[in-house]
């Protein structure tokens, strides 16, 4: 699915990621959905998450709590700045 087709619930999601300065409101579970949408995502026998974009992959580890901590933020943001997915992309 390309950027431009994400529903409004993803579209808010990547807001919040691209919000100066970060926030510490961004659900994990929001930040997976999205990802799923724009990218391939696997879950690997230690739990944590492979993300792949375009041509980049990273892997992401679930954090303790329910928010991603401000480092996964930036960490999702600069993969999805590396595939063109940002809120000017996405319509928002």
């Amino acid at each position: 699915m390309s950027a431009e087709h994400l529903d409004g619930h993803h579209r808010a999601t990547v807001e919040k990621i691209f919000t100066h300065p970060t926030g510490h409101n961004i659900q994990w579970h929001d930040v997976i959905s999205l990802l799923e949408q724009v990218g391939t995502v696997e879950e690997t026998h230690k739990g944590h998450f492979r993300v792949t974009l375009g041509d980049e992959s990273v892997v992401l580890e679930r954090p303790k709590h329910a928010d991603l901590t401000t480092q996964q933020v930036i960490d999702v943001r600069h993969l999805l700045e590396h595939a063109e997915v940002t809120p000017a992309t996405t319509g928002s």
